[in-house]
């Protein structure tokens, strides 16, 4: 008798330890993804890129892979913790934040939840075990940008209002200047910082003092650059004009201002993470975005801008473009490039 209550306590313990872990596999398997970004998700700039990356990435996964997409807009650094918390209490376990001015509660985050996948970016370093960053290396869409700003001013004098000098948008900057220069070795060349990502007032002001200072084409990355694209669409009827650092920038009402734009196409990073959760990777990695790599997209403004885009422009352009789809890193000395002696 004692063996048999022996052997059904066992058997009790066995069949629980195979429930509890049927459940623990199933929980694991549901991923639910949440994004944290600075701005919003509809801002035709940097943050509505990665949305759009992610939803575009779970209409090509299977139906229910990711069972819960949410997103956090208008987040601070300050604010960037508590949400992480919020979102792993509610399990979410991949969690993009989006932005390098989070790395430090990036790292607070990631050692605090050591079994939640993060994803961050814009960076080249490895950050944690379980954080995946992600870098664009837009020193390539920069450089297109650089081809049509070169060839198309007709003053010799192009700008770029950026946001920080860091991250993605330092490549972009510097990658620009190495186009301009490639095809226009005299034009002059005037670079602005707003110090923001965000703020699109500011950058419209740095771009009118651009203009007035004799700038005939613009560029500029970000969210904050749709306020110097503003800007330029004042100039109705001047010949000024502008290049784009988002697809979403050619169907807007100033659109009509912009001769061709690039975007970041963030669908394949989420699938990247996806299939390594399903590995048990959490991290460690960095993840390139190149035309290489299908990480960029580039599109000409036909229907608004057709007689700016002339058959040298657009020669220049697609034969660098296939460049790049064919071999990545060929514009490995951006980071040569100094303001200064500019």
């Amino acid at each position: 008798m004692k063996k048999l209550i022996v052997s059904l306590l066992i058997a009790v313990v066995v069949l629980g330890a195979v429930f509890a872990q049927g459940g623990k596999e199933a929980k694991k398997s549901e991923i639910k993804v949440a994004l944290i970004v600075s701005s919003t998700i509809d801002d035709k700039g940097w943050c509505q890129a990665m949305h759009d990356g992610i939803v575009q990435a779970m209409a090509e996964l299977p139906k229910g892979k990711i069972a819960e997409y949410k997103a956090v807009e208008n987040t601070q650094p300050s604010d960037t913790l508590t949400a992480i918390r919020t979102y792993v209490n509610q399990g979410f376990n991949i969690i993009i934040v989006h932005g390098s001015q989070f790395r430090a509660q990036v790292e607070d985050a990631a050692k605090e939840f050591p079994d939640v996948m993060f994803a961050f970016g814009t960076t080249s370093d490895v950050i944690a075990p379980n954080v995946f960053s992600y870098m664009p290396e837009s020193e390539e869409t920069g450089f297109l940008s650089g081809i049509i700003a070169g060839m198309t001013t007709k003053v010799n004098h192009v700008g770029l209002v950026g946001p920080i000098d860091g991250g993605d948008s330092a490549r972009y900057n510097r990658g620009f200047v190495l186009g301009v220069q490639s095809v226009n070795p005299k034009a002059k060349i005037d670079v602005v910082h707003i110090g923001n990502f965000n703020d699109t007032v500011k950058s419209g002001e740095f771009a009118q003092n651009l203009i007035q200072a004799g700038c005939d084409v613009l560029t500029g990355s970000s969210q904050q650059a749709l306020g110097a694209l503003r800007a330029v669409a004042e100039y109705r009827d001047r010949d000024i004009w502008w290049v784009g650092q988002d697809l979403a920038q050619l169907d807007l009402a100033e659109g009509y201002k912009c001769i061709a734009a690039s975007s970041y196409n963030y669908k394949a990073v989420l699938i990247g993470l996806v299939e390594a959760f399903d590995q048990g990777k959490l991290g460690g990695e960095v993840i390139p975005m190149n035309f290489s790599n299908g990480g960029f997209e580039w599109g000409w403004n036909t229907a608004k801008c057709a007689d700016k885009i002339t058959p040298a422009i657009k020669k220049a352009v697609e034969d660098k473009l296939a460049e790049f789809k064919k071999t990545a890193g060929l514009v490995s000395n951006w980071s040569s490039v100094d303001y200064s002696k500019l």
